[in-house]
This record gives structure tokens, sequence and C-alpha cells, in this order.
């Protein structure tokens, strides 16, 4: 069976770009209307757009191109391309399901799983689309200056070179991280508004302890910090606890919040792995209102096993809230695993056949799967993606909220 291809990319002028916005804004709750807006809106379809381009890229430099010349599995074309399979397994498998939605590449599906084959495929210029952006709104920039050096590096990962870690956190990339984990960063920074929106919708009006994880260079604590004052409610958030493994990002955050945020709540930071117990770690059982983490539970180890130490250390009636991209639907490539498909955490987690069949991002249901299965209650989403993809499906992002049953 083949995929359908997609229209080819014909440019997303303003009124395309209002249209989209008018599409998502009806099943937004309003403080985030603003957040997804028309700017937003023709950014995120120009950097999808610009993945693509880069994909084919990749594609073509590493010899897929040419060893799909044939019709082949993953572990096929994998294997004629001479890469290295431990590694391309996943990322190559992502690159041929992106690129057959756009119709690119063939697919077709038998008993053994999806066969592909491409014909004269052809790479296109990316840069025409940076420039486009540039020209838009830069803030949207980050995000390609990311997506430009995974590109560069594809090949040598693929051949069994550098690993992803290596690549993306050499100590020279740390300022690239710094802007792309930025509230000035339109293209990351709606997960950040999110979350803070979520947090302040279903926090009780009553004095709570936060427990942020995986915290990074600390923007979303910032937005959720900045939301909950601008709504008179920062008495609410009583202790904030922010937690980071990385000892970098640690103390560019701590630093970070100590100077915007003087005047409380009570800030403590301390590094947290996810993936060992939290007692271990000076969090106590039941000792925690809220959990809290933007874009981190996905990379866990063992989902199982985290999730159930955030249990743990709720009280009972505590909440785990989740700001996180969410896959609208189980066969879609997102356009940010295009960069996170080289790390070694984010491609292959502990799979569960149920919630977690595939390393990467979760569907809304298998978010729901996870959470019950770990005894939450109450699970819900905002936005409810699970509305939105039915009228638009390149929407990723959602606020996941569940309850510790009292």
């Amino acid at each position: 069976m083949n995929v359908p291809a997609r229209a080819p990319f014909a440019g997303v002028d303003a009124k395309d770009a209002e249209r989209i916005a008018g599409i998502v804004a009806s099943r937004l709750p309003r403080p985030l209307v603003p957040v997804f807006d028309a700017r937003f809106a023709r950014s995120s379809a120009l950097y999808d757009e610009f993945v693509y381009r880069l994909t084919l890229g990749v594609f073509c430099d590493t010899g897929l191109a040419k060893a799909a010349g044939a019709w082949g599995t993953t572990d096929e074309l994998v294997r004629r391309a001479g890469l290295d399979p431990g590694r391309a397994a996943v990322p190559v498998s992502w690159m041929l399901r992106h690129l057959s939605a756009r119709g690119v590449v063939a697919r077709e599906d038998t008993g053994d799983g999806p066969r592909f084959r491409a014909e004269g495929v052809c790479t296109l210029d990316a840069a025409s689309i940076a420039a486009e952006q540039r020209q838009h709104d830069p803030a949207g920039l980050p995000s390609y200056v990311l997506a430009e050096v995974a590109a560069r590096e594809y090949p040598a990962f693929l051949h069994g070179g550098p690993t992803g870690e290596q690549i993306l956190f050499a100590p020279t990339r740390l300022p690239l991280w710094t802007s792309y984990f930025s509230n000035e960063h339109l293209l990351y920074a709606v997960n950040n508004h999110v979350g803070a929106v979520a947090v302040e919708t279903w926090m009780p009006a009553r004095p709570a302890t936060i427990l942020e994880l995986g915290g990074g260079l600390a923007s979303g604590a910032a937005a959720l910090l900045e939301r909950v004052s601008r709504s008179g409610r920062r008495a609410d958030v009583e202790t904030y606890r922010f937690t980071e493994l990385a000892p970098a990002f640690l103390r560019r955050g701590q630093r970070f919040l100590e100077e915007r945020f003087p005047d409380g709540p009570s800030l403590t930071f301390a590094p947290l792995d996810m993936n060992r117990p939290f007692m271990e770690q000076d969090v106590a059982p039941e000792s925690v209102s809220i959990v809290y983490a933007v874009n981190t539970l996905h990379v866990a180890t063992d989902l199982a096993f985290t999730l159930g130490e955030v249990y743990r250390s709720l009280e009972p009636g505590g909440q785990l809230i989740l700001s996180e991209c969410v896959r609208p639907w189980p066969t879609d490539t997102l356009y940010p695993e295009f960069v996170f498909n080289l790390l070694e955490t984010f491609r292959s987690p502990r799979l569960h056949p149920d919630y977690r069949p595939n390393g990467g991002f979760l569907t809304p249901e298998q978010w729901t799967g996870a959470l019950q299965t770990a005894g939450f209650r109450d699970v819900r989403l905002l936005p409810d993606i699970r509305d939105i993809r039915e009228q638009f499906p390149g929407f990723y992002v959602a606020a996941i909220g569940a309850t510790r049953p009292v």
C-alpha cells in the first residue's frame, strides 16, 4: 500500500498562517491563543519544510538514496548503504517514513513490515527556507541552527563515528543550547507557555511545593513563575525545587532563576537522575504537591520506573504535570525527531507493547495508558490534542496532567 504524497511546498503566506491559527484557536484555552498565533503557525510550517529538505540531503549524502533503488526494509537499506546497524535503525526508519509521507519515497506494507524504494531523489535547497524564516521572524532560528548541526554530522554518525551525545553536547555547543532552550526562541517557548498555563489552571489554591525534573536552562521554570506572578498566584508556590542532571545546565539554571526571582518563592537547586530512586536523591515519599517537567519524561530509560518514582514522591492528591511534544498519531514523524534521534536516550528507551512501542514522543493514548498503569487517575490534556489533530494534524504540543489518588 503506497502512502499518499504531500503537496509540494509552495510557501506559507500570511493568509495561510491566519487560517491555520484560526483552526487551532477555536480549540485552545484562551491564555494559549496568543501563543499559537499566525506568527508561530508560519514559522512552524517553514521549519517543517526545512527539516524535510535537510532529511533529503542526509538521505542522499549517506548513500541511502542509492541503496533504495530497489525495494528493501529499513534493515536491508542500512546494510546496502554500509551504515552502522546499531546506530542507524531508528533514524533511518524515521527518514524513510518521513520521506514516504511526502511521496518522495515509495512505501508498501507487507507482513514483514514496510518496504521502501526511491527513484530519482533530488535534493532541495534548505538555505532558502532558512532565509525566509530569517525575514519572517528571526526568533525561530535557533531550531534551524541545531538542525543544521545534526544534518552535517549525520553521515559520520550513521557510519559509526561520534555518538549523538558527543555531537550535540560538546562543550563548544553549550551556546547553541542556551539559545535553543530559551523563551526568546519562538519554536521552543511554546512548550514552556503550555506547561505554565497548565500549572496555573490545575494548581490548587493553597501553598504548593513544586519539584521540576530535567529543568535544563530554567526557561520552563521562568515561564511558570512569571505566569503565576502575573495572575496573582505567586503565594501558591511556596517552594520550587529545581533539578537538572547536567552540571553546566544546573549551574546556569540556578544563576538565571536567582537573578530573575530574587523575592521568591523559595528556590532550591540539586541534581536529580530520574532513572534512579528519588528517595536516594533527597526526595522523600509524599513530599511534593506537583511534579513538573517540560520535554523530559519521554527520555526516561524506563518510563514505568520513573512514573513510579514520581507517584511515590507526590502527596495524596498531588499532581504530575508535563508539557510534552505529543505525537498526534502513532505513525507520525515529528520534526524535532530529526535532531534528537541522534541521542541514544531518545531513540532507545525500554519499550512496552501498549504505551511505549517506540522511542521518542508518545501519543495522547500512550501517555494515558502509561499514567493509568502507574496508578494515576484523572488523566487530562491541555489543549486536548485529540480534538485538534482531527482538523490540524501538525499540532504537536500539549500538557498532560494526572493525579495521585487520595
